[in-house]
């Protein structure tokens, strides 16, 4: 129980995901740590996290980020959800909001009684009865004390990284700049001990994070972690990334095209387009990729499109000796959902919570571990339900992607959504009911049956239910303004 010695922890790496970790760690924890990243201004990041999920509102408040200043900072919008077209027949299309659809009673989820209310001609397209899809179908938003939209944002992760380097370092954490050369270990424990830099500078530390992207500079060339390879899941293995001149107010979704091997991304800013082409290379050419993103995006190329190759999966461990992987030295689970900056976020506040100032720490290792195992599976196996519960046979890729086996775990929630339409959310799940049951249908899976508990309701009843909460939705989303008109008032320099 005696106090310990202030514990010093050096972050390899900057980018989104060391800098993240930075201000994490500086706003928390910051009395308590000497905390160092090391960053070159000659390697470049991989730059394109630029859409995120509703769990990032909910960690800026925790670090004190002043949601007006930060969006102005990073050119960011908002965001209510992802449209997916052509996924589960070409010609199709549904937004996963980030709302929650209706209400339901502890006995069923909404989407019983709207399956019941269906059948009886009562009712509309489920997206009707969420305030968060009809908002941005309407391309309408607002954000104030009354608002109770679910959302988050589309942002440029450059100028995110950039602005975070700023917070953290007035909370006093020290920027070295330089290439790492060599990583030092203890002969004895296999501990890491210090980074050497190529000017002969050794930067000691009691706990390393690595944020030196797919390379693993820590985690996997040196500590030889190794990798869980899901290709056979999920085989995309390549992106194309280009940013584009805005052709048009920004819209409050990201698009999510599918194509004939793979998919594009179109995430709009203030003032540009992100855009990106997923694909796998098996089934389509890098030329063909390069034209068919050409071919597609709106607007003035503003970059040449850069090439991101990667293998779906995750490492070993994520806390390995006295190292942890962030971001996508740790694993990748390809974009299409926008986790990959929620997985950096939660990451690091699950560090805070289990952060080592002990000298024994195996116990806390191996729960950080397990966690981070669990959680990541999970979103793969949302990720994996897109490819694969689909109509699609027009093309090699989706034919494979249709008849593919699947984890155990995400075959048994489609038969158990399939056969009487249950879906859930455990407690180490990040998409909520809502989501499956938006991406299920969205992917054309129709169930045989339903909770019938609808049925003990009065057919008047039901329809009066099932009117009102549109009739609600609807009125309230005529009050919003336009996204782009409250966006460009809402980062106004002056903006209270």
């Amino acid at each position: 129980m005696n106090a310990q010695k202030r514990k010093k922890v050096v972050i390899a790496g900057g980018g989104t995901a060391g800098w993240i970790a930075a201000v994490a760690l500086s706003r928390q924890l910051g009395p308590l740590l000497d905390i160092i990243l090391v960053e070159s201004d000659e390697i470049g990041t991989v730059g394109v996290g630029e859409a995120t999920i509703p769990t990032a509102k909910t960690f800026h408040r925790l670090m004190d980020i002043n949601e007006r200043e930060f969006m102005r900072a990073t050119n960011a919008s908002f965001k209510l959800g992802i449209a997916f077209e052509n996924w589960g027949q070409v010609g199709d299309r549904y937004i996963h909001s980030f709302g929650q659809i209706g209400k339901g009673v502890w006995m069923g989820d909404f989407h019983h009684f709207w399956m019941e209310a269906r059948a009886k001609g009562l009712a509309g397209d489920i997206g009707d009865y969420c305030l968060e899809l009809q908002a941005a179908e309407a391309q309408r938003f607002v954000a104030d004390e009354k608002s109770t939209l679910s959302y988050a944002y589309h942002l440029d992760a450059t100028a995110y990284a950039r602005y975070l380097r700023t917070i953290s370092e007035q909370r006093g954490v020290q920027r070295i700049e330089g290439k790492i050369a060599q990583v030092n270990q203890d002969s004895e424990t296999g501990d890491i001990t210090a980074l050497v830099l190529v000017s002969g500078e050794q930067i000691t530390g009691d706990l390393f994070i690595d944020c030196t992207g797919f390379r693993g500079l820590l985690i996997e060339e040196t500590l030889k972690t190794g990798y869980d390879d899901w290709s056979e899941w999920l085989p995309t293995n390549s992106a194309l990334a280009v940013q584009t001149e805005a052709v048009g107010p920004a819209i409050p979704y990201t698009r999510a095209v599918a194509h004939d091997a793979g998919w594009r991304w179109q995430i709009p800013l203030q003032h540009r387009i992100g855009n990106g082409l997923v694909y796998c290379d098996a089934f389509m050419s890098d030329d063909k990729a390069r034209s068919t993103l050409l071919g597609q995006i709106e607007g003035k190329p503003l970059t040449e499109p850069r090439k991101i190759s990667y293998v779906t999966g995750k490492r070993h461990k994520a806390w390995n000796k006295n190292c942890i992987a962030l971001g996508l030295s740790s694993g990748f689970v390809e974009p299409l959902e926008s986790t990959s900056i929620h997985l950096i976020m939660i990451g690091v506040t699950r560090l805070l919570q289990l952060f080592p100032f002990g000298d024994d720490v195996t116990a806390l290792r191996d729960r950080f571990n397990a966690m981070s195992a669990v959680e990541l599976e999970k979103i793969r196996d949302f990720i994996i339900l897109h490819y694969h519960q689909t109509e699609r046979d027009d093309t090699p890729f989706w034919k494979r992607c249709r008849t593919m086996d699947v984890p155990d775990s995400l075959k048994a929630r489609i038969e158990l959504f399939r056969e009487n339409a249950h879906a859930y959310q455990d407690g180490d799940d990040l998409f909520r009911v809502d989501s499956w049951v938006q991406v299920l249908l969205g992917q054309r899976l129709q169930p045989g049956a339903y909770h019938h508990l609808a049925q003990l309701m009065p057919a008047a009843q039901l329809e009066k239910a099932m009117s009102d909460l549109k009739n609600g939705i609807d009125a309230a989303v005529s009050k919003m303004p336009a996204h782009h008109a409250f966006l460009n008032s809402y980062c106004l320099e002056n903006a209270a």
